[in-house]
């Protein structure tokens, strides 16, 4: 029998917080309780967790130390009919921001252009090359979209050559920044912000619809400039708090009713139907997203530029189109470089659990998609991932890198600064390049790292739970109460919850290896629920009784609605005694398996055994009880060695 090498982490319930927002708001208790997960904790910041709009935000020239300036020196070349070239980036995030003020600044009259940097030759970001090319081409103003706030030098050339240059960004500042005549970057704000967690594309909007007011042309802009804001902020994993969140909102409303002919042939190709009232971030993370970002990814960005800014319906389809078949040669090429990177992982020496990071090097690996591979492999084994391919004659290697909660990726990457020949990235994802020569030493230099903040417990995917919830809970009511809690994002994850002990009924697998399942809480035939595991057919077949994880999702037909539970997690069912909703965690000592948790009102902590023996601690006493259950455990002297160790082990794993 075949499950999933997990870490559950059930999120501690929360009663007399839970009762006051029930009271004060009217939510039901299981919402209550994901709205404190979020760190909603009182009815104040409920209210504008629930309703961002009622929230009185800071105008953004009062955040924006540097705004008031930009706006000038763009109505200054608007006027003068300066030449303007935006700067703009092959992903996602880049490609929208380009669009979006590409369509502003014509909209405005503005003499514009963009240039996107090559990903194979030039790499991430504005460069000598396409410096020199607008001084040359007479560009009076350069203006940087979701990069620029590390290219010291290629400012400092502008600068020289005579060239205004504004930076919008929102990338970690450097020690020192460029020589920019203005720098636009959320990253310069207080962290308390609303502003704070703006993708390139938000300070993008920002900076084109402050422009437009100044002017008086705002009238017709605001809506396709929002709809872009909306794409580009969660394909790029932006967090959804602030006026991230309260503008999607707004936006999700607006792209389902489209009046941009390219996203309405995007919507088109990938089936989204136009009686949809209003799109989820998924129609964007997993349908719309991905096919914009495979063209920065292995395609030409001018496909994606092009789609988002033509008024021509024939173009706009053309372009989707496009847009379909490079994202279907994407998922193979995925498809392929995962099956070889597993492959590598297990049936060559590679010691990640030793080791606590996973290094994986081939060639002709696609650079442009070996991200989304590394992705995947922490999503099975749970270890950061630093994934690369040789390029120039296997001199030099290119990467991409994932993190776990744990492993902050930037500060593993600064760890290896010298190493290293380019870099950058954030807490959970970056880029790098090296030497061949060097990788030895960089992988190294990654796992003494890695040993710093990484315990070998940590070394499985986690799952992290919000409620433990009963089937007669999991009603069309409770999905909709859930529903309008979107957007789910990073900083606001779609809600997890977690059953015992549950009897699976039905399972067959469908599709390329997934899932499917009849679940019922009780011992007998009838299905309660339906259920998916996507690509989870290697634990086919799963056994009768199992804990399972799952999201929430809504299956309609015909004009009816049913609940059903998306996968996520699944573990055979823990004793009555060892069923808690408290942080649970999985570790190993001295080469056996144990389960932790932490009851805080009990003040009790609990160790169980692979026999389903459990050790019962109260805190500040030297003896414990040891048994399957309460009314067989025998009393225990904590103070030996066996006992004293495995206690101090579990203790830190649950960080108390």
């Amino acid at each position: 029998m075949k499950l999933p090498h997990q870490r559950w982490q059930v999120a501690a319930p929360s009663p007399k917080r839970v009762m006051q927002l029930v009271q004060t708001t009217g939510l039901s208790p299981l919402i209550a309780q994901v709205i404190i997960n979020r760190g909603i904790e009182t009815p104040g910041a409920a209210e504008i967790y629930l309703n961002p709009e009622v929230q009185t935000l800071p105008l953004p020239w009062e955040e924006f130390p540097d705004l008031e300036i930009s706006v000038k020196l763009l109505k200054d070349a608007i006027v003068t009919k300066k030449k303007i070239t935006i700067c703009g980036d092959y992903d996602a995030d880049g490609m929208t921001s380009t669009a979006l003020l590409l369509r502003a600044l014509k909209h405005l009259g503005a003499d514009v252009d963009y240039k996107i940097p090559n990903r194979m030759k030039d790499g991430y970001g504005i460069n000598e090359r396409i410096v020199e090319t607008c001084a040359h081409e007479g560009v009076g103003l350069i203006l940087t979209v979701d990069n620029g706030i590390t290219a010291y030098e290629p400012i400092q050339l502008a600068v020289k050559l005579g060239l205004n240059v504004i930076i919008t960004d929102h990338h970690n500042l450097p020690k020192k920044l460029p020589p920019a005549n203005a720098i636009l970057n959320p990253k310069l704000l207080r962290e308390t912000s609303p502003y704070y967690g703006l993708a390139g594309v938000g300070v993008a909007y920002i900076l084109a619809v402050t422009t437009a007011q100044n002017l008086g042309l705002l009238k017709g802009l605001v809506d396709p400039l929002l709809e872009l804001f909306t794409l580009g902020t969660i394909a790029d994993l932006a967090p959804l708090v602030g006026v991230n969140r309260r503008w999607l909102k707004r936006g999700l409303r607006k792209l389902s009713q489209s009046k941009l002919a390219g996203v309405q042939s995007l919507m088109q190709v990938v089936g989204i139907s136009e009686e949809q009232k209003q799109l989820k971030p998924d129609d964007i993370g997993f349908r719309l997203g991905p096919r914009i970002n495979a063209v920065g990814r292995i395609g030409e960005p001018q496909i994606a530029i092009e789609l988002l800014t033509t008024d021509d319906c024939e173009t706009a389809l053309k372009r989707a189109m496009q847009c379909e078949q490079i994202n279907s040669k994407r998922k193979f090429m995925c498809e392929k470089i995962e099956l070889e990177a597993i492959n590598l992982v297990e049936n060559t020496p590679i010691c990640w659990k030793r080791d606590r990071i996973l290094v994986v090097i081939k060639s002709q690996w696609h650079h442009g998609v070996i991200g989304i591979v590394a992705s995947r492999l922490v999503e099975r084994y749970g270890v950061p991932v630093f994934i690369g391919t040789y390029e120039q004659d296997s001199s030099k290697i290119r990467g991409s890198a994932r993190g776990i909660k744990e492993f902050n990726v930037i500060e593993g990457l600064n760890f290896c600064q010298d190493i290293l020949e380019k870099y950058g990235g954030h807490k959970a994802a970056g880029g790098f390049s090296l030497s061949a020569g060097k990788l030895e030493t960089f992988k190294q230099r990654l796992s003494t790292f890695a040993h710093q903040c990484v315990k070998e417990q940590h070394l499985k995917p986690l799952v992290m739970i919000d409620s433990q919830a009963d089937f007669k809970q999991l009603t069309i009511n409770l999905y909709q109460s859930i529903d309008q809690l979107q957007p789910w994002g990073i900083g606001n994850s779609t809600p997890v919850f977690w059953t015992p002990d549950v009897y699976i009924v039905e399972q067959r697998i469908i599709g390329k290896n997934h899932l499917k399942l009849g679940i019922s809480q009780e011992d007998c035939n009838q299905v309660e629920m339906r259920g998916i595991a996507w690509r989870w057919g290697e634990y086919f077949p799963l056994p009768k009784r199992v804990d399972i994880a799952y999201k929430l999702t809504e299956n309609r037909w015909y004009g009816n609605s049913k609940i059903e539970l998306e996968i996520v997690g699944i573990r055979l069912p823990l004793s009555p005694l060892y069923t808690l909703n408290h942080e649970l965690e999985i570790f190993q000592y001295q080469g056996r398996n144990y389960q932790c948790s932490f009851s805080a009102h009990e003040k009790e902590l609990r160790i169980k055994n692979s026999q389903g023996k459990i050790l019962s601690v109260k805190k500040g006493q030297r003896k414990g009880w040891l048994g399957t259950e309460r009314e067989n455990s025998q009393q225990v002297d904590i103070t030996q060695p066996a006992y004293f160790n495995l206690i101090k082990t579990a203790m830190e794993v649950l960080g108390l």
